[in-house]
């Protein structure tokens, strides 16, 4: 007589109950043992990784290295889309359909260093070293991870996986690539749910997003010496007047709130009046409200810096101008309490006795979140430190349990076919 194919496991019971059904199967505890014994293959292509320069909207090189990765590791339909983006699929049991098809797993490809930063990446013992190893190194290195444990053994997820490498996270990235991702009409509704790989790490689950406003403001005069063009309007002593104006606004503890300036470019020399001078100012805030109301304290400052110049050379023609230009603007939104990918993630923990707090950030969820889809990050596993410096670190001891956690996370939102 012909056999049946099992039913896939599914999350139609407890979560708990579902998640200790799917660890107990052989090839899952197969797949738990290939990613301890992968470690130094993995820490082979964390450094390789690192070791590529990926300045936002400069990614172009490591693009095609995870191409290139995904292709060895049996990815489908493998490219590179317009924002840069790389796309892979490992196909589910299930013929897809367009609404809710595909488990995403994603990881951003792209770091805060600019081009020309020394990226001198090198291990002592179990810690690798170097600006980007752990942010996001170790979250690109735990989605190859996933791609390669389902290469090597027999699990079957019922759902297709959709693997993304995406751009721009980092600074003046601003998301676009997530952004593009769900701009789509491809992957706008056929993406179920979204897990995001961002940094190191097992205590953490982001599943609340954080909302931020990013504004260059700039101040532009004629410029001119520092003594025989004495008394034209100076731009930078304009704009440190409205700094100074605009750090004096309330910033709250609850809604937390915070403010920031952060870069500050002007002058060209010491006896040099600047032609310009601007600065770079990021707002968060758990409220729109309270970013709003930053900005429109951003302004005021501004105008009022402007027209202090001007009252206070009455007898010289104003010949600064000014404007303020957004330049990052991250929307905020939240998972509810009881949201399927929430539910599984702590189900996930409580199986492998692993602590968790759920924690709001800014990260590439802030995009399916703000569009009301479920959506976590979490990390990669090992612990990491430095991250934004040249003196990052990533130690990957203990890093197969969030590699396990991962993998449980996603086979109980795919489903698994026995």
């Amino acid at each position: 007589m012909p056999s049946h194919p099992k039913a896939p496991v599914e999350l139609r019971t407890a979560p708990e109950e579902e998640v200790a059904l799917l660890a107990a199967l052989p090839e899952v505890q197969q797949a738990s043992d290939w990613l301890r014994a992968a470690e130094p293959k993995l820490q082979r292509w964390q450094m390789e990784l690192a070791r590529i320069p990926a300045p936002p909207f400069g990614e172009a090189a490591r693009s095609e290295w995870l191409a290139q990765r995904f292709r060895e590791l049996g990815l489908d339909d493998v490219g590179i889309d317009e924002a840069g983006n790389v796309l892979g699929v490992h196909p589910g049991a299930l013929r897809p359909t367009k609404a809710g098809s595909y488990v995403a797993l994603s990881a951003h490809i792209d770091t805060v260093f600019p081009p020309e930063s020394p990226l001198e990446i090198h291990q002592e013992g179990n810690k690798l070293l170097g600006p980007g190893v752990s942010d996001n190194g170790a979250g690109v290195t735990a989605m190859l991870a996933m791609a390669a444990v389902l290469q090597a053994t027999a699990i079957h997820p019922s759902l297709p996986l959709l693997f993304i490498g995406n751009v721009g996270e980092e600074g003046e990235g601003d998301l676009r690539g997530m952004r593009h991702i769900f701009s789509q009409a491809q992957w706008l509704d056929s993406i179920a749910c979204n897990v995001i790989l961002d940094g190191a790490g097992t205590d953490v689950i982001v599943a609340e997003a954080l909302g931020s406003r990013r504004f260059e403001v700039t101040v532009r005069g004629p410029g001119g010496h520092s003594w025989s063009d004495y008394g034209i309007p100076n731009p930078i002593v304009t704009l440190a007047r409205a700094i100074d104006s605009f750090s004096r606004a309330n910033v709250p503890l609850s809604p937390k709130t915070s403010s920031n300036v952060g870069v500050i470019h002007g002058g060209t020399s010491v006896n040099s009046i600047p032609e310009f001078a601007s600065m770079r100012v990021d707002i968060r805030s758990t409220s729109t409200d309270e970013i709003d109301r930053l900005e429109r304290a951003l302004r005021l400052a501004l105008d009022q810096s402007m027209e202090l110049e001007r009252e206070s050379r009455r007898s010289i023609v104003s010949v600064l101008t000014a404007e303020v230009v957004k330049i990052g603007d991250r929307p905020s939104g939240e998972l509810p309490p009881d949201a399927r990918i929430l539910c599984v993630v702590r189900a996930v923990d409580q199986h492998l006795n692993n602590s968790a707090h759920v924690q709001r950030a800014s990260t590439d969820a802030n995009i399916p979140l703000s569009l009301g889809r479920e959506a976590v990050a979490l990390g990669g596993g090992g612990r990491g430190g430095g991250a934004h410096t040249l003196q990052e670190w990533f130690d990957c001891s203990g890093r197969d349990l969030g590699l396990r956690r991962i993998l449980l996370t996603v086979l109980a939102l795919a489903g698994v076919k026995e």
